[in-house]
């Protein structure tokens, strides 16, 4: 039987001891770097030249502690659902009349994607919008991720299972409607919020979401217009030679979590090759994209808590539970009708989306194009997402 106390909902503050950023430091200055062919660049992973300067400079220039105190501006609490734990971003906004959101990261993201929208969303008036847009923001993480772990048990990849959890969380909150918005794996939990608790989903906003299944077919280029043919040849790469860390996450996750747990540069590298791949096309280096020490604040997240490896196991699962969904429906065992809450998409310039290949599976009234920003768009362009998430909730309030 579940412990009642399970249900509080506790205060919670970032503090790394000391003693964890001094073996940090030790573990890079001891780092044995591989050689690397010459000419390859970006081809073949992270150039070795550009990954040994960010790791020194997470070494020795990165602030760990104006990070942390960064991320503890923002009231932080945990609580336990079905044994597990779970960390969450709860800002409350000064309007009295705001709408409560979940705003849900995704892989290989934190809460901390999200320290650049959090004072646009909750108080527009202080931000130069109009207060009516204003959201009271809850920002979970994902169960093993950050510090929503120890993982308690198999299971918690199930996107589904991890919605619920989340609509408990804003049970717990006394929220009984509220708006969803997510990217990546987050776009998923948004959906799925809307299917664990029906009645309470105002509306689903995501960013991002990717048109097919990734071990699918390639997309058929006839019958798209010019756009979306080149997401769809961009899509098709993708699924050729862009699959290297999902398929090992996803067959093997034990094998890699060994690295990622042991050494903070093979964490950094992992992490960082996702960020120089899927960020705006415009930009030459991950960091031209995304600010370095916000990027290093995340891939920091991972390795203080351990989480890359959990992480591993939660794409394990999710790809098992997908597999198992994709199976089903080819069978005729699922419903593919449109879901009742309305959803809008934010498509920037490095994502796939392709509306005519996703409306059989959403009820999609709003969706917008931009020129800049791509997979991390919190972190890349918040105020594109910001004003997208505005303008879509304005109505659905």
């Amino acid at each position: 039987m579940a412990d009642a106390s399970d249900a509080e909902i506790r205060p919670f503050r970032i503090a790394v001891p000391d003693e964890d950023l001094d073996d940090l430091r030790q573990r890079l200055a001891r780092t044995r770097w591989p050689d690397e062919l010459p000419g390859v660049g970006w081809s073949r992973g992270v150039p070795l030249g550009h990954l040994k300067e960010l790791a020194a400079y997470w070494a020795d220039g990165f602030d760990w502690r104006a990070q942390e105190a960064r991320l503890n501006q923002f009231p932080q609490y945990t609580t336990v659902i079905d044994g597990q734990p779970i960390h969450f971003l709860h800002v409350r906004s000064p309007e009295t009349d705001a709408l409560p959101l979940v705003v849900t990261h995704g892989y290989p993201g934190s809460v901390a994607e999200f320290t650049e929208i959090v004072g646009p969303l909750t108080d527009p008036r202080a931000h130069g919008g109009d207060p009516a847009d204003a959201f009271h923001l809850v920002a979970p993480s994902l169960p093993g991720f950050g510090f929503s772990t120890p993982v308690v048990g198999a299971g918690w990849g199930n996107l589904f299972r991890v919605a619920a959890a989340f609509g408990q969380v804003m049970d717990r909150l006394g929220y009984d409607r509220y708006g969803t918005q997510g990217g990546d794996i987050g776009a998923g939990v948004a959906g799925m919020l809307a299917m664990a608790g029906p009645g309470e989903v105002t509306a689903v906003h995501l960013n991002g979401p990717v048109p097919g299944f990734p071990f699918g077919p390639p997309i058929e280029l006839d019958g798209l217009s010019e756009a979306d043919q080149v997401r769809a040849r961009r899509f098709n790469q993708f699924q050729d030679d862009g699959l290297g860390y999902l398929h090992l996450q996803a067959t093997r996750p034990q094998t890699l979590a060994y690295a990622v747990n042991d050494s903070p540069v093979a964490q950094l590298a992992w992490i960082v090759e996702k960020f120089g791949e899927w960020t705006d096309p415009a930009a030459e280096l991950p960091e031209d994209a995304v600010d370095r020490d916000l990027l290093l604040a995340n891939v920091s997240l991972y390795w203080f808590t351990g989480s890359g490896a959990s992480a591993a196991n939660f794409l394990y699962e999710g790809m098992q539970a997908f597999r198992e969904f994709v199976a089903q429906a080819a069978a005729g065992g699922q419903d593919h009708a449109a879901p009742g809450p309305v959803t809008g998409v934010a498509v920037f310039a490095a994502d796939n989306s392709i509306r005519s290949l996703l409306e059989p599976t959403a009820n999609i009234v709003h969706w917008s194009e931009y020129d800049r920003g791509g997979h991390f768009a919190a972190m890349e362009t918040p105020d594109l997402l910001v004003e997208d998430v505005r303008a879509f909730f304005r109505k659905r309030r």
